[in-house]
Protein backbone atom coordinates (compact mmCIF):
# COMPACT_ATOMS: atom_id res chain seq x y z
CA UNK A 1 0.00 0.00 0.00
CA UNK A 2 1.33 3.43 -0.94
CA UNK A 3 2.21 5.73 1.91
CA UNK A 4 -0.25 8.62 2.09
CA UNK A 5 0.88 12.20 2.33
CA UNK A 6 -1.32 14.43 4.50
CA UNK A 7 -0.12 17.46 2.58
CA UNK A 8 -2.05 16.33 -0.48
CA UNK A 9 -5.33 16.95 1.37
CA UNK A 10 -4.46 20.55 2.16
CA UNK A 11 -5.96 23.18 -0.20
CA UNK A 12 -3.44 25.43 -1.84
CA UNK A 13 -2.73 28.49 0.26
CA UNK A 14 -4.03 26.95 3.49
CA UNK A 15 -1.92 25.51 6.26
CA UNK A 16 -2.41 22.93 8.95
CA UNK A 17 -3.86 24.05 12.27
CA UNK A 18 -1.28 25.71 14.46
CA UNK A 19 0.70 27.23 11.59
CA UNK A 20 -1.56 30.19 10.72
CA UNK A 21 0.40 33.36 10.13
CA UNK A 22 -0.64 36.97 10.51
CA UNK A 23 -0.54 37.32 6.73
CA UNK A 24 -3.02 34.44 6.38
CA UNK A 25 -5.43 36.15 8.76
CA UNK A 26 -5.20 39.38 6.79
CA UNK A 27 -5.84 37.59 3.50
CA UNK A 28 -8.84 35.74 4.92
CA UNK A 29 -10.20 38.95 6.42
CA UNK A 30 -9.90 40.73 3.06
CA UNK A 31 -11.61 37.81 1.31
CA UNK A 32 -14.44 37.96 3.85
CA UNK A 33 -14.92 41.69 3.30
CA UNK A 34 -14.95 41.23 -0.48
CA UNK A 35 -17.50 38.40 -0.14
CA UNK A 36 -19.78 40.55 2.02
CA UNK A 37 -19.49 43.42 -0.47
CA UNK A 38 -20.37 41.12 -3.36
CA UNK A 39 -23.36 39.70 -1.44
CA UNK A 40 -24.60 43.23 -0.78
CA UNK A 41 -24.25 44.19 -4.45
CA UNK A 42 -26.25 41.10 -5.42
CA UNK A 43 -29.02 42.10 -3.01
CA UNK A 44 -28.45 39.62 -0.20
CA UNK A 45 -27.42 41.99 2.57
CA UNK A 46 -29.20 41.43 5.89
CA UNK A 47 -31.09 44.72 5.71
CA UNK A 48 -32.23 44.05 2.14
CA UNK A 49 -33.39 40.54 3.03
CA UNK A 50 -35.41 41.90 5.95
CA UNK A 51 -36.89 44.62 3.73
CA UNK A 52 -38.08 41.95 1.28
CA UNK A 53 -39.62 39.94 4.13
CA UNK A 54 -41.50 42.99 5.34
CA UNK A 55 -42.67 43.83 1.83
CA UNK A 56 -44.02 40.34 1.12
CA UNK A 57 -45.65 40.21 4.56
CA UNK A 58 -47.39 43.50 3.77
CA UNK A 59 -48.44 42.07 0.39
CA UNK A 60 -50.06 39.17 2.21
CA UNK A 61 -51.80 41.50 4.64
CA UNK A 62 -53.24 43.69 1.88
CA UNK A 63 -54.44 40.66 -0.11
CA UNK A 64 -56.07 39.28 3.04
CA UNK A 65 -57.85 42.59 3.60
CA UNK A 66 -59.25 42.52 0.06
CA UNK A 67 -60.78 39.10 0.74
CA UNK A 68 -63.09 40.71 3.35
CA UNK A 69 -62.26 38.05 5.93
CA UNK A 70 -62.89 35.05 3.67
CA UNK A 71 -59.26 33.93 3.56
CA UNK A 72 -55.78 34.65 4.86
CA UNK A 73 -53.09 35.10 2.20
CA UNK A 74 -49.63 33.92 3.28
CA UNK A 75 -46.53 34.34 1.11
CA UNK A 76 -44.23 31.31 1.42
CA UNK A 77 -41.01 29.91 -0.03
CA UNK A 78 -37.99 32.00 -0.96
CA UNK A 79 -40.08 35.16 -1.11
CA UNK A 80 -41.17 34.83 2.53
CA UNK A 81 -37.53 34.29 3.51
CA UNK A 82 -36.53 37.45 1.65
CA UNK A 83 -34.09 35.58 -0.58
CA UNK A 84 -35.52 36.40 -4.01
CA UNK A 85 -36.81 39.43 -5.87
CA UNK A 86 -40.31 39.73 -7.29
CA UNK A 87 -39.58 38.18 -10.70
CA UNK A 88 -36.52 36.20 -9.70
CA UNK A 89 -38.36 32.95 -8.95
CA UNK A 90 -41.87 31.52 -8.58
CA UNK A 91 -44.21 33.40 -6.27
CA UNK A 92 -45.32 30.75 -3.76
CA UNK A 93 -48.34 31.47 -1.59
CA UNK A 94 -50.93 29.78 0.58
CA UNK A 95 -54.58 30.84 0.77
CA UNK A 96 -56.08 29.66 4.07
CA UNK A 97 -59.90 29.63 4.12
CA UNK A 98 -61.28 31.32 7.25
CA UNK A 99 -64.85 30.05 7.02
CA UNK A 100 -63.95 26.36 7.21
CA UNK A 101 -62.41 24.68 10.25
CA UNK A 102 -61.16 21.12 10.70
CA UNK A 103 -61.45 19.84 14.26
CA UNK A 104 -59.73 17.09 16.18
CA UNK A 105 -61.80 14.22 17.55
CA UNK A 106 -62.50 15.67 21.02
CA UNK A 107 -63.01 19.36 20.18
CA UNK A 108 -66.53 20.78 20.66
CA UNK A 109 -67.85 22.33 17.42
CA UNK A 110 -70.42 24.52 19.24
CA UNK A 111 -67.66 26.92 20.29
CA UNK A 112 -67.29 28.08 16.67
CA UNK A 113 -69.71 30.57 15.03
CA UNK A 114 -72.58 29.21 12.93
CA UNK A 115 -71.30 30.72 9.68
CA UNK A 116 -68.23 28.48 9.83
CA UNK A 117 -68.36 25.06 8.15
CA UNK A 118 -67.05 22.37 10.50
CA UNK A 119 -65.20 19.28 9.30
CA UNK A 120 -64.42 16.50 11.75
CA UNK A 121 -61.04 14.81 11.53
CA UNK A 122 -60.79 11.02 11.50
CA UNK A 123 -57.23 11.08 12.77
CA UNK A 124 -57.71 7.98 14.95
CA UNK A 125 -58.72 6.00 11.86
CA UNK A 126 -55.87 7.28 9.71
CA UNK A 127 -52.10 6.94 9.64
CA UNK A 128 -49.79 9.71 10.83
CA UNK A 129 -49.80 12.86 8.77
CA UNK A 130 -53.08 12.05 7.03
CA UNK A 131 -56.73 12.04 8.04
CA UNK A 132 -60.19 11.90 6.53
CA UNK A 133 -62.47 14.93 6.95
CA UNK A 134 -66.19 14.33 7.47
CA UNK A 135 -68.73 17.13 7.19
CA UNK A 136 -70.20 17.79 10.63
CA UNK A 137 -71.91 21.12 10.02
CA UNK A 138 -72.46 23.31 6.98
CA UNK A 139 -71.98 26.97 7.68
CA UNK A 140 -74.53 29.62 6.80
CA UNK A 141 -72.31 30.60 3.91
CA UNK A 142 -70.17 27.86 2.38
CA UNK A 143 -67.69 28.36 -0.43
CA UNK A 144 -68.71 26.67 -3.68
CA UNK A 145 -65.33 24.99 -4.14
CA UNK A 146 -65.73 23.36 -0.71
CA UNK A 147 -69.41 22.53 -1.06
CA UNK A 148 -68.83 20.71 -4.37
CA UNK A 149 -65.87 18.74 -2.99
CA UNK A 150 -67.90 16.36 -0.81
CA UNK A 151 -68.51 12.74 -1.74
CA UNK A 152 -70.20 9.76 -0.07
CA UNK A 153 -67.90 7.74 2.16
CA UNK A 154 -69.95 4.58 1.69
CA UNK A 155 -71.83 4.99 4.97
CA UNK A 156 -74.09 7.88 4.01
CA UNK A 157 -71.71 10.52 5.35
CA UNK A 158 -70.16 13.37 3.39
CA UNK A 159 -66.39 13.11 3.09
CA UNK A 160 -64.21 15.91 1.74
CA UNK A 161 -62.32 14.81 -1.36
CA UNK A 162 -58.93 16.50 -1.53
CA UNK A 163 -58.78 15.81 -5.27
CA UNK A 164 -62.14 17.51 -5.90
CA UNK A 165 -61.17 20.36 -3.59
CA UNK A 166 -58.05 21.17 -5.63
CA UNK A 167 -59.79 20.55 -8.97
CA UNK A 168 -62.64 22.93 -8.11
CA UNK A 169 -60.18 25.75 -7.52
CA UNK A 170 -58.34 24.86 -10.74
CA UNK A 171 -61.57 25.31 -12.72
CA UNK A 172 -61.97 28.94 -11.65
CA UNK A 173 -62.21 31.58 -14.35
CA UNK A 174 -58.81 32.88 -15.36
CA UNK A 175 -57.97 36.55 -15.10
CA UNK A 176 -56.88 38.38 -18.24
CA UNK A 177 -53.34 37.49 -19.30
CA UNK A 178 -53.12 34.40 -17.06
CA UNK A 179 -52.16 30.91 -18.24
CA UNK A 180 -52.94 27.92 -16.04
CA UNK A 181 -50.41 25.05 -15.98
CA UNK A 182 -50.76 21.39 -15.10
CA UNK A 183 -51.61 20.83 -11.46
CA UNK A 184 -48.65 19.95 -9.22
CA UNK A 185 -49.95 18.14 -6.14
CA UNK A 186 -52.10 20.57 -4.14
CA UNK A 187 -50.75 23.66 -5.92
CA UNK A 188 -52.11 25.47 -8.95
CA UNK A 189 -49.17 26.77 -11.04
CA UNK A 190 -49.91 29.68 -13.34
CA UNK A 191 -48.18 32.43 -15.28
CA UNK A 192 -49.41 36.01 -15.48
CA UNK A 193 -48.44 38.31 -18.35
CA UNK A 194 -45.81 35.81 -19.47
CA UNK A 195 -43.27 36.46 -16.70
CA UNK A 196 -44.89 36.18 -13.26
CA UNK A 197 -44.89 32.50 -12.31
CA UNK A 198 -46.82 31.56 -9.19
CA UNK A 199 -47.81 28.49 -7.18
CA UNK A 200 -50.96 28.90 -5.11
CA UNK A 201 -52.14 26.35 -2.54
CA UNK A 202 -55.60 26.54 -0.97
CA UNK A 203 -55.56 25.26 2.59
CA UNK A 204 -57.90 24.61 5.53
CA UNK A 205 -57.35 25.40 9.18
CA UNK A 206 -56.90 22.39 11.44
CA UNK A 207 -57.50 22.90 15.15
CA UNK A 208 -55.88 19.91 16.86
CA UNK A 209 -54.85 20.62 20.48
CA UNK A 210 -54.60 16.91 21.34
CA UNK A 211 -52.17 16.17 18.54
CA UNK A 212 -50.08 19.22 19.41
CA UNK A 213 -50.05 18.32 23.12
CA UNK A 214 -48.85 14.80 22.37
CA UNK A 215 -46.18 16.16 20.07
CA UNK A 216 -44.98 18.65 22.71
CA UNK A 217 -44.91 15.94 25.40
CA UNK A 218 -43.04 13.40 23.26
CA UNK A 219 -39.84 11.92 24.76
CA UNK A 220 -36.68 13.60 23.57
CA UNK A 221 -33.20 12.08 23.44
Amino acid sequence: MAKSDSRLAEPKGFHRQGSVSQQDLIQWGNASVETCTLISLLGYETEIIQARRDAYRECGRLTTTRSCGAATFIVTGSKAKGLSNYLESDFDAMLVLNRVICLDDDVNASTFPGEITVLRSLSRMSYHGHCGLLLERRGKTIIRQVNHAFCDDGYGRELLSSDLFVTNWSNDTLTEGMVRHERAGPSRPSTLQGNLHSDLVHALRYYCPNILSKWAARPRH
